[in-house]
């Protein structure tokens, strides 16, 4: 595994030789090595239609290729971050919320509205977030940032998950989501008013949440 955890808040990178990582720019606070970053225009190895899709949702978040031989620190605003290892499955993440991955992963993108319909159209302009999610596939390791720390939630058939949308960090599996509307839920727990909306969560895999309300 390319990442090591210094605290809750920064995570230490390896390189070698043909190797390489992308990690968002800025995110580099330190390095040993002999180590390069190049800006990165293709979005990894999504390529050109992965890079399209996010300018398309207005969510292209610049990444930089990083290759050589050394350790770099990571870290971003001061945000929490969260390793997660994926064994072949694929990784459905907000792009703005990838801090570094490794190189071996493949990423795309995918319509939200695929997955519930409108519904899913619906949840992209509640929570602020766009139609489109950025994907990763493969064996590697991701980390994602987020606010006030994650929780993952495992989710089966029988348990369905219920998140409030603006909680929502990134979710794996065989995973359907779909947006509900619950009138007055807010109030209930004190969060704020008006009509309010969840984002549940179906079938098998697990989902990332923060504990807080919080845009990055």
């Amino acid at each position: 595994m390319p990442f090591r955890e210094v605290n809750s808040k920064m995570i230490e990178a390896t390189v070698m030789p043909g190797q390489r990582l992308f990690s968002q720019r800025g995110a580099m606070l330190a390095y040993k090595g002999e180590v390069s970053f190049t800006p990165n225009m293709q979005g990894g190895q999504g390529g050109v239609m992965s890079m399209i899709g996010r300018r398309v949702a207005d969510e292209a978040t610049p990444l930089m290729t990083v290759e050589g031989s050394g350790t770099i620190l990571f870290g971003h605003g001061g945000h929490h971050i969260q390793v997660i290892n994926l064994t072949g499955d694929t990784l459905y993440v907000e792009a703005d919320r990838l801090l570094a991955f490794d190189g071996t992963l493949e990423q795309g993108t995918m319509f939200m509205g695929s997955q519930g319909g409108v519904m899913g159209m619906v949840r992209g302009q509640v929570t602020g977030q766009g139609l489109f999610t950025t994907t990763l596939k493969g064996h590697g390791a991701v980390a994602v940032m987020a606010h006030g720390g994650v929780i993952e939630v495992p989710i089966s058939p029988q348990r369905p998950v219920h998140v409030d949308p603006q909680a929502y960090v990134a979710h794996h599996g065989d995973v359907r989501n779909k947006l509900s509307t619950a009138l007055g839920w807010r109030d209930m727990v004190g969060r704020g008013s008006g009509e309010a909306f969840q984002l549940e969560l179906s079938g098998n895999g697990a989902v990332y949440v923060q504990a807080s309300e919080e845009k990055l």
